[in-house]
């Protein structure tokens, strides 16, 4: 019988075992919010699970499932998919295993196959570890690639997005000797349009506005503090504002983040990585979200790593899984 329930269902991978993943999951999905949005579905170890949430004292029931269309997704309970049998008692919180490495690979590649069978609506993400993946035989640096691998994506951009700020990003883990190097017109040019079409469809803005941040001090002043602006930076502007889209700069890079805070623009376009992530964690550090621009799949991730330090202790704090699943649900309900 096919359900009446209008909420999507998004997954949501229990990431490394032995990370902070299975800690804020259940920290998580007590907030009401999160099942007024969507049905939660956690794919992941249910003995992992269990366990964390009664350390916890979460109250929360274990409803153990083997498909989607098996969910109950009620507050108070935990639907959960086991797809990896791990001896918890043997698990240390901080040191990945050949085996947990393995485990949070099946959880998030069960996750896209069944979002690209339409069985789920989205996924988000919980931390994973490069080293574990390499541990696990996987050769990607992240969920991104992995995700970008298995549907068949070849063009993808990173945002983060928060109620007050969204950033994307140019280029993402390089050097900062090698940034300038690896910028292009086209390169540019594609993360202002990529960023403009997910503002339309995914978020529901009609008419984005666009900022664009310069890579050198005050966007280069004319050359005077390096060419990028004047040679790759304002032909990709250039190049958009023809094709119809909203976008102004190349901007000072110490100003263009507070102006977007203030409401002038909807997304700030940026060169690299920590140009973007500074900014954007000063104000979203607990509840800031990663999303995928590109696929053809709804995925978001938090914007945390797995957090070994505090593994374990019942530190980990939730914010940005709760607003990563409730964003994964805003993204699938607009489509």
């Amino acid at each position: 019988m096919k359900s009446t329930d209008k909420r999507p269902i998004i997954a949501i991978t229990m990431g490394d075992p032995v990370g902070i993943g299975p800690e804020i999951i259940p920290k998580a999905l007590v907030e009401s919010s999160v099942y007024k949005a969507c049905r939660p579905l956690v794919l992941g170890d249910v003995a992992v699970i269990t366990a964390t949430s009664e350390r916890l004292n979460t109250g929360l029931r274990i409803h153990c499932i083997d498909s989607p269309e098996a969910g109950v997704y009620q507050q108070g309970s935990i639907d959960v998919i086991g797809l990896s049998e791990l001896d918890f008692s043997r698990l240390e919180y901080g040191h990945p295993t050949r085996e947990t490495g393995r485990a949070m690979v099946a959880y998030v590649n069960q996750a896209i196959d069944w979002a690209v069978q339409g069985r789920i609506h989205g996924l988000t993400t919980c931390p994973i570890n490069k080293a574990a993946l390499r541990m696990a035989g996987v050769d990607f640096d992240g969920h991104t690639e992995l995700l970008a691998e298995r549907t068949g994506t070849s063009d993808y951009i990173m945002m983060l997005a928060g109620s007050r700020l969204r950033v994307t990003l140019v280029t993402i883990h390089l050097p900062l000797a090698q940034i300038s190097g690896k910028l292009t017109t086209d390169t540019v040019f594609k993360t202002i349009r990529m960023t403009d079409d997910a503002l339309r469809s995914a978020f529901g803005i009609p008419k984005p506005r666009l900022a664009v941040a310069g890579l050198n001090p005050h966007a280069g002043e004319d050359g005077l503090f390096g060419d990028e602006e004047v040679q790759v930076i304002s032909p990709a502007i250039s190049r958009a504002g023809e094709a119809g889209i909203d976008v102004s700069g190349p901007h000072p890079p110490d100003t263009v983040f507070h102006r977007a805070i203030e409401g002038q623009w909807d997304a700030v376009v940026c060169m690299y990585h920590d140009q973007g992530l500074i900014p954007f964690k000063m104000i979203h550090f607990s509840d800031g979200v990663n999303v995928t621009l590109g696929l053809p799949i709804v995925r978001t991730s938090v914007d945390h790593g797995t957090a070994y330090d505090i593994a374990g202790t019942g530190k980990a704090d939730p914010g940005s899984l709760v607003a990563a699943i409730r964003m994964a649900a805003e993204l699938s309900d607009n489509r």
